[in-house]
């Protein structure tokens, strides 16, 4: 007996302590029949979501190293994806409404993308290929 209890401490810790340059993923759902995933592979990349309101769905994908990405939303029925592959990308979407749909693609190294959207029903999709990219939108659909 004392001897799992000694392996399930050692594992427990060993899960505890994560190196320095280790990736972060941060979600908050308050709402009902919120959504959120993704996957991470690489050094020092993070990921926040939020959602606040109902039936929301956010997915974000890192493959590199120093990524970070940050989704948003409030309202219901949002969906927002982020996909970074690459090194040093910066992706962002917002939304708060409801009905609003948003797609990032980074694919390089130290570009950044942004967002909003506001309103009811918008629609967004931005690809970045290369290096060195920057775009932002706004939107306030009816």
């Amino acid at each position: 007996m004392f001897h799992k209890i000694l392996v399930a401490s050692v594992v427990a810790v060993s899960f505890a302590s994560a190196p320095a340059m280790a990736s972060g993923i941060h979600i908050h759902q308050f709402g009902w029949g919120n959504h959120a995933g993704g996957a991470q592979i690489g050094f020092a990349n993070q990921i926040g979501v939020f959602q606040n309101g109902i039936l929301n769905s956010a997915v974000s994908h890192q493959f590199g190293n120093g990524n970070v990405a940050a989704i948003g939303q409030d309202g219901f029925n949002n969906v927002a994806g982020t996909i970074q592959n690459g090194n040093g990308n910066a992706a962002g979407v917002g939304q708060f409404g409801s009905n609003h749909t948003a797609v990032l693609t980074q694919d390089g190294n130290n570009n950044v993308v942004a967002g909003v959207q506001v309103g009811n029903g918008c629609d967004a999709g931005v690809t970045q290929a290369g290096a060195g990219n920057v775009a932002a939108f706004v939107q306030t659909c009816p």
